[in-house]
């Protein structure tokens, strides 16, 4: 009996996530601002202040992220450098799959929302984003 109370709530905590639609993945699109990095063995690494964000464009499950630089007159300095992906769906979950001459790698999207995005990579490191709020600064 206590083994089934202990396993009820572990039970509704994974019924009760909200499970991630195609429509939600439009989500993605714009720029991103890393807060936080939770690493398997429980650390946090948590990131105040950002030099650079994440700047994704997604359609149609392909899309590139490159990195930015926001300056304070509303632009953003950027290179030619971005890292292509495609969106896969594997057992209800969507997996970001990037590519290139040195690497592969994954990142499965654990959480996307307006304001809110987590990927976990192969590694189990959890990588937390906010939606990028440019700093105004009125003359």
């Amino acid at each position: 009996m206590r083994r089934l109370l202990l396993i009820i709530p572990i039970f509704c905590l994974m019924a009760c996530a909200e499970k991630i639609s195609v429509s939600d993945l439009n989500h993605i699109n714009g720029y991103w601002e890393i807060v936080k990095v939770e690493f398997p063995n429980g650390e946090i690494k948590d990131y105040d202040i950002n030099t650079t964000i994440d700047y994704f464009e997604y359609e149609n499950m392909k899309g590139f992220r490159k990195k930015v630089q926001p300056a304070l007159d509303g632009s953003y300095a950027t290179s030619s450098d971005a890292e292509s992906f495609r969106i896969n769906e594997r057992d209800d979950v969507f997996w970001m799959s990037y590519q290139n001459d040195l690497s592969s790698w994954e990142e499965q999207i654990e959480v996307i929302s307006e304001s809110i995005l987590v990927v976990k990579n192969k590694e189990d490191i959890s990588y937390h984003y906010k939606r990028f709020e440019p700093i105004s600064i009125e003359k």
